[in-house]
């Protein structure tokens, strides 16, 4: 019976790679990807990194800049530094809206940032691009967001550029190619439990 059982199940995973094989051989098409990570629940920057991380394996040159960290040590940076022919990482941010409480000053730090990101953007040497938290800055109006729609139209066309941040607009969402919502299920900060080293940063 076990043998017949493993046949079965033998020739029902033959079936679904044939399909699956079918599908990817329809997929011929390469470009650079518009990746947004939004949503409530943790994890939208720690996937952004992953690509980064990802990205240094292939010995992709790749960008980062972080729009809100740089207020206080992340544990990425020092190990991206580590590869500094591959990885320009800069935390250009100053904290959340909430902690500096200088609207103003905030949106110059976004501008600063966004120079940066247009830079790399604008050069065929990063393979992947990076803005962490733009969203962030964008629910906030510190940037408009057409600007930023107009500078990814005019990105080079196999560049890979990735954004992550709650509440991404709409407009964002549209004209991307992959978005993953993070969704909250539980976390341990609503039961008291402080941010982890390793963990939240």
């Amino acid at each position: 019976m076990a043998e017949r059982t493993d046949e079965q199940h033998n020739a029902k995973m033959a079936k679904k790679k044939a399909a699956h094989d079918r599908i990817v051989d329809g997929k011929t098409q390469e470009k650079g990807l518009l990746i947004v990570h939004t949503g409530k629940g943790k994890g939208k920057t720690s996937a952004a990194l992953g690509m980064v991380l990802r990205s240094i394996g292939h010995g992709m040159k790749v960008g980062v800049i972080q729009f809100v960290k740089g207020a206080w040590e992340t544990g990425e940076k020092p190990v991206f530094d580590r590869f500094p022919d591959l990885v320009e990482f800069k935390a250009m941010g100053e904290g959340f809206t909430w902690d500096t409480q200088d609207r103003a000053r905030d949106i110059a730090v976004a501008r600063d940032a966004w120079e940066e990101v247009k830079r790399m953007i604008a050069d065929p040497a990063y393979k992947m691009v990076l803005a962490d938290e733009l969203n962030i800055v964008l629910r906030y109006d510190y940037l408009p967001v057409d600007e930023v729609l107009a500078a990814l139209a005019a990105k080079p066309e196999m560049t890979h550029f990735v954004i992550t941040g709650r509440n991404a607009p709409e407009a964002l969402i549209e004209v991307a190619d992959l978005v993953t919502d993070m969704t909250q299920v539980k976390h341990p900060f609503r039961s008291g439990v402080k941010a982890q080293l390793g963990v939240e940063f």
